[in-house]
């Protein structure tokens, strides 16, 4: 059976991403909806990029639940504005907890939301993508001078997980928070 948010239909394409808040958080948000004006999306960090699932959402949260309780929650530092040549993404490099959330990454591509991802995993927070390629330099000088534009620090803890579930609108919606134990992981 479809289930539908808002008058969106889902669709099989799940992920799992920490949101994180603050004014960091704000800007970054405000940065790719200049970039690209008809995004939605509020910054996150993606620790599953989309993928179908097997069995339910319920089932899927359990078993991510349930691989989650190794792990502390982790310190991130943001890095460089840079771009995925492949993808043509740009995208705020990590610098510190990579190693961290690469290993949770593996750890949770497991079971029923395994997938064999098109890219290896890059953690990252996406600032923009889905660019005609007569826009991507310009738009990757525009969100360098921003992001050198922020003096304020460029760090956050991802403490919470949530899953998310994508509609034929390319609307995501959030399923269900997972928190990490209480000891932070640098």
């Amino acid at each position: 059976m479809d289930r539908s948010y808002g008058g969106e239909v889902a669709i099989n394409s799940f992920a799992l991403v920490s949101y994180f808040s603050g004014p960091l958080a704000e800007y970054l948000t405000r940065l790719r909806r200049e970039l690209v004006p008809d995004c939605e999306a509020r910054a996150h960090l993606t620790i599953l990029p989309p993928r179908p699932i097997q069995g339910t959402a319920d089932d899927a949260v359990r078993e991510l639940g349930h691989n989650l309780q190794e792990f502390a929650p982790i310190f991130v530092e943001l890095g460089d504005v840079e771009i995925f040549a492949e993808s043509r993404v740009i995208y705020v490099s990590v610098k510190t907890g990579h190693l961290g959330l690469e290993s949770m990454h593996d750890a949770l591509n497991a079971g029923g939301v395994a997938f064999e991802e098109p890219f290896p995993y890059h953690p990252h927070i996406t600032l923009a993508q889905d660019l005609g390629a007569e826009s991507i330099d310009e738009v990757l000088q525009r969100a360098r001078q921003h992001w050198l534009q922020w003096p304020h620090p460029r760090n956050f803890i991802v403490e919470k997980l949530t899953f998310v579930q994508n509609t034929l609108g390319n609307q995501w919606v959030d399923l269900e928070d997972v928190s990490l134990s209480a000891r932070v992981v640098s």
